[in-house]
């Protein structure tokens, strides 16, 4: 129990960290397009749509105008993160898939009472996966899902999610899909195991605070 209540606390950061793994390679083939995961698009008004929702939760989390701007200016590349983690989530859906992994909502229920008890209780909880790792109370029952699908994964496998072979199958999964990703947010270097960003100085990003 102790092995799962840690793996799920850190999750969230390492599938940020090792987002890298997707060989994606952006075009202008998809406009409005933030990118393609398996010919679905995710198009760029839905990731601003996921983005708002993280500001205005922020927003709520903090006492005044000034707070805000601090944790506005300290999230300055939460429209890319946001993107990369929606991509990752429908890639470890499939990896899940193809491993025959199944996740159940007894399952989630179960991993979110062992987490609010850690946390102070439910708000407690959607504070820190608000901080931590940007998802927004409204999406909070889902990334657990998600959190437990790798935790799976990772045990059908034999491995855990920090081993070369759970990441494998990841990748396994992105090349499957033919993830396309929007040059303007970045492109993935698979080689050097880390995200690189468009060397494009005149595309502001854009991440209401509003």
């Amino acid at each position: 129990m102790h092995r799962r209540r840690r793996t799920a606390l850190v999750l969230s950061a390492a599938i940020v960290a090792a987002a890298p793994l997707l060989t994606a390679c952006g075009s202008d083939a998809h406009p409005g397009a933030a990118a393609v995961v398996g010919g679905q698009r995710i198009t760029v008004a839905q990731l601003q749509n996921r983005v708002n929702e993280v500001r205005e939760a922020q927003r709520s989390a903090v006492a005044d105008e000034t707070q805000y701007q601090q944790v506005v200016a300290q999230t300055g590349t939460l429209t890319r993160d946001t993107l990369h983690r929606m991509v990752l989530d429908r890639v470890l859906d499939r990896a899940a898939e193809n491993a025959g992994v199944d996740v159940t909502r007894r399952d989630v229920q179960q991993l979110r009472t062992e987490l609010e008890q850690q946390t102070g209780g439910a708000k407690g909880l959607e504070n820190t996966w608000l901080q931590q790792y940007g998802v927004p109370p409204q999406h909070l029952d889902e990334n657990l899902r998600l959190q437990l699908e790798a935790q799976k994964l990772a045990e059908r496998l034999q491995t855990d999610t920090s081993r070369p072979a759970f990441w494998k199958a990841l990748s396994d999964a992105s090349a499957e899909l033919d993830v396309d990703l929007n040059p303007r947010y970045g492109t993935w270097d698979a080689q050097k195991t880390s995200r690189a960003d468009a060397k494009t100085p005149w595309l502001r990003e854009v991440s209401a605070a509003g």
